[in-house]
């Protein structure tokens, strides 16, 4: 067997052979050019490692029966985790790409017209798998408008997939502690009684999210079903209990992973700003504005953020019996 080689493993002759300067083409070096070219590289690169480690969640949650107290549930809480440190990378990256000013970007911006980030499919797909739907897109008629047929054929495929905010939502439906109605009537009013006078417009928030009385009233903008919902909740009221501090740190993922992607939108649009103000971008698209509308509408997981608006005091928790704690772990037999 040939020795492996380093250069040879990951191919340098290719990976470092693949910065071709437009400017260079164009007998008009633009010496930022290489900086743009590799940070942008760089981007997909994480983008397909993200999506690697995604799919192997929406692997794991898509099968039949996932025991919660098996590895499994680890795996995807590590993974998330994972995704979330290489999303703060990205962010951290911008610093890099801010070294280079107005003017440095100006010497070849319009020799890449009309190549944008925008035309990004791998981002695109990593967005859908992850749980955004294409009627929560901002500009949705502008969405796919720069891609080629076959890219626009890859994302359908991608968005048709089951996506891990719609596995999500199967997972919490079928936890096993929930079927208890006493719990929620009494938890209801629990919560009522915490309100201020100026929250009292939540206790009809309350039974939108939790019943499944009210789900019709707004079926079409809402990606959790009740059962879900009051499962996510459980999860975030009890998190000390051993059977609940996986889910409870998968769910936290979620939320972290939401926070980092607004964080990574919020950078990028004050970067564009700070760079071609509000001039229209290479693509075609708004630039800045764009950016903004993405940053505003953009949230996956934030059904799982509203439901810390139904938390009440530790103290005031509702009792749980002995045997929903000796189901949760605690109590002796």
């Amino acid at each position: 067997m040939k020795e492996l080689h380093y250069s040879d493993y990951l191919k340098l002759d290719q990976l470092l052979d693949s910065q071709q300067l437009k400017s260079d083409l164009q007998h008009a070096h633009a010496h930022d050019e290489m900086l743009f070219i590799i940070i942008h590289q760089t981007y997909e690169l994480w983008f397909k490692q993200l999506l690697y480690e995604v799919d192997s969640i929406i692997g794991i949650l898509e099968k039949p029966t996932l025991n919660d107290d098996t590895p499994e549930l680890q795996t995807i809480v590590h993974r998330l985790s994972r995704c979330n440190t290489i999303l703060k990378l990205l962010v951290q990256q911008i610093e890099v790409m801010e070294t280079m000013s107005p003017m440095d970007f100006l010497d070849f911006r319009d020799m890449l017209r009309p190549a944008s980030g925008f035309q990004s499919i791998q981002f695109k797909i990593l967005e859908g798998r992850l749980g955004l739907k294409f009627e929560q897109r901002h500009e949705k008629n502008h969405y796919l408008s720069q891609l080629r047929e076959s890219e626009v054929t890859t994302i359908h495929q991608a968005e048709s997939q089951k996506t891990l905010l719609e596995l999500l939502n199967n997972w919490l439906e079928r936890m096993p502690f929930l079927k208890e109605n006493d719990f929620w009537t009494g938890y209801r009013k629990l919560y009522l009684e915490s309100l201020t006078e100026g929250e009292k417009e939540h206790a009809s928030l309350f039974d939108t999210v939790f019943s499944e009385e009210y789900r019709s009233k707004d079926p079409a903008n809402r990606s959790l079903s009740p059962a879900a919902c009051r499962a996510g909740l459980f999860i975030m009221i009890y998190p000390g209990y051993p059977i609940l501090q996986l889910p409870y740190r998968l769910l936290v993922a979620l939320l972290e992973m939401d926070e980092q992607l607004s964080t990574w939108r919020y950078r990028h649009m004050h970067m564009v700003q700070r760079t071609i103000g509000t001039r229209v971008g290479t693509g075609g698209s708004s630039g800045r504005s764009y950016l903004q509308g993405t940053v505003e509408k953009h949230s996956i997981y934030c059904e799982i953020a509203q439901l810390t608006s139904f938390l009440i005091e530790r103290k005031k928790l509702p009792r749980l019996d002995r045997q929903m704690e000796r189901r949760l772990g605690f109590a002796p037999e």
